[in-house]
């Protein structure tokens, strides 16, 4: 019998087929055939955009890195590449940006990392790559005050800052008080099956390793610089774009649509690699800076373009790196059955 998929698939599928909508409505909307020729006349800045994105990957490597107590710290190189895998899937498959997270946070229990102390370094950097983006959304949104004189902004801005304090705080609180444990302890209790006695270790384990984390003030200022210099690094990207479309734009402006766009793509995480999302933080914040829809568009799509660059080679190796894995466990399999 064929299984139905999960209520938390079919939410993803649905998000993701009104992502796809949104796009489909802003392609007709501002012109699809000038939109894609305005991508192809920027041919020579898709293939800068991609190459030049090794810096900031880096650089998220590094913040997560760090993060790693010293006694269960995995090689850059190898981090790297577990960040590359995670980001390819967070922008790719249609499991909204947490299947990259949950999937950096295996990888690294594969290569060794006790699984409490994975989970934990990746709910740290996540953590404070909310802070450091909150930041980074604020500065561009002053910055957009400043070009554009429209202070009118400004309002919602300030509003908006208790509210995402509040957020990062309650989310910082949550992981402090031991909330794996009590979840842990809460399934226990009502599933009333010894199985789940792993699961309250499970969080025992997460919550220990987020104590961890957290002692480490050196640590945990080194991934904040280094996380804001990756988004600002990240501006470069959208200022090649720029230049690439044929707008001879300043550095404020690469940082204003970065800043904002992401801030806002962030704010909506449910929705499969920010699809149609994305887009449309683009055309608004790129019509309060005089770009028109079409060449807004496509500065978005050429960072499209650049995820497909990055993000298919990432699943292949992923993928390659999974089948190895299974076929190095089944070819040992017989070994140790024989051994019996």
């Amino acid at each position: 019998m064929k299984k139905r998929p999960g209520n938390f698939h079919l939410a993803i599928y649905i998000l993701a087929v009104v992502g796809a909508l949104l796009l489909t409505f802003l392609l007709v909307r501002n012109g699809a055939g000038d939109v894609m020729s305005a991508v192809e006349a920027a041919r020579w800045g898709v293939v800068a955009v991609a190459l030049y994105h090794l810096i900031p990957l880096f650089t998220d490597a590094v913040s997560w890195w760090v993060l790693f107590p010293k006694a269960n710290r995995l090689p850059v190189r190898t981090v790297f590449w577990m960040r590359w895998i995670g980001e390819s899937v967070s922008n790719l498959v249609p499991t909204s940006s947490i299947g990259g997270e949950i999937l950096r946070t295996r990888l690294a229990s594969l290569k060794g990392t006790p699984l409490g102390i994975a989970a934990a370094t990746v709910i740290g950097d996540i953590t404070l790559g909310i802070c450091t983006q909150t930041v980074f959304t604020l500065l561009g949104i002053g910055l957009l005050i400043a070009a554009t004189g429209k202070t009118g902004i400004a309002g919602p801005a300030l509003a908006g800052i208790p509210v995402a304090i509040a957020a990062v705080g309650g989310f910082y609180a949550v992981q402090r008080i031991g909330i794996f444990r009590i979840l842990g302890g809460f399934v226990a209790r009502f599933a009333r099956d010894p199985a789940w006695s792993s699961i309250i270790a499970q969080g025992g384990g997460i919550d220990d390793g987020i104590r961890a984390v957290y002692s480490n003030g050196r640590s945990i200022a080194i991934c904040c610089v280094s996380t804001m210099a990756s988004w600002i690094s990240a501006s470069v990207e959208v200022w090649i774009a720029l230049h690439a479309v044929g707008i001879n734009a300043g550095f404020d402006k690469a940082i204003i649509l970065e800043s904002i766009c992401q801030g806002v793509r962030a704010a909506m995480f449910f929705i499969p690699g920010g699809l149609g999302v994305q887009e449309g933080g683009y055309v608004v914040v790129g019509g309060l800076l005089g770009i028109p829809g079409d060449t807004a568009l496509a500065l978005s799509l050429i960072r499209r373009a650049r995820e497909l660059a990055f993000g298919i080679p990432g699943l292949l190796s992923w993928q390659f790196s999974e089948g190895h894995r299974l076929w190095r466990n089944r070819s040992l399999a017989p070994v140790s059955e024989e051994g019996v």
